[in-house]
């Protein structure tokens, strides 16, 4: 079993479709208008604009996962890749924990 853990506030991990890129796009456009970057709709914004909205995205997605790996490999379905989804808009250095337990 492998476990992962993303160590930020401002993004997420997330199993999703790895074979059309419009999926990622879409859920992009979806998170945006759901949870929008306006800059007025809240009161922390120590970091910028985009800093309270990041956290929100973060709360409603996932920061860690747990996936089976089987002969050196996670098992994930024909269509699923991981995903590191950044929240804010100018990137950041971000650090994963994983820690893979065998039998």
């Amino acid at each position: 079993m492998g476990v992962s853990i993303i160590r930020h506030t401002s993004e997420s991990l997330v199993i999703q479709e790895n074979a059309d890129p419009d999926v990622l796009r879409d859920l992009s456009h979806f998170f945006a208008k759901l949870v929008p970057e306006d800059g007025k709709s809240y009161i922390h914004d120590a970091e910028g604009p985009d800093d309270m909205s990041a956290h929100i995205r973060s709360a409603l997605t996932r920061t860690s996962e747990q996936i089976p790996v089987a002969h050196g490999r996670l098992v994930l379905g024909t269509w699923q890749g991981v995903y590191l989804w950044e929240h804010r808009q100018r990137s950041h250095q971000r650090q994963v924990v994983i820690h893979v337990q065998g039998c």
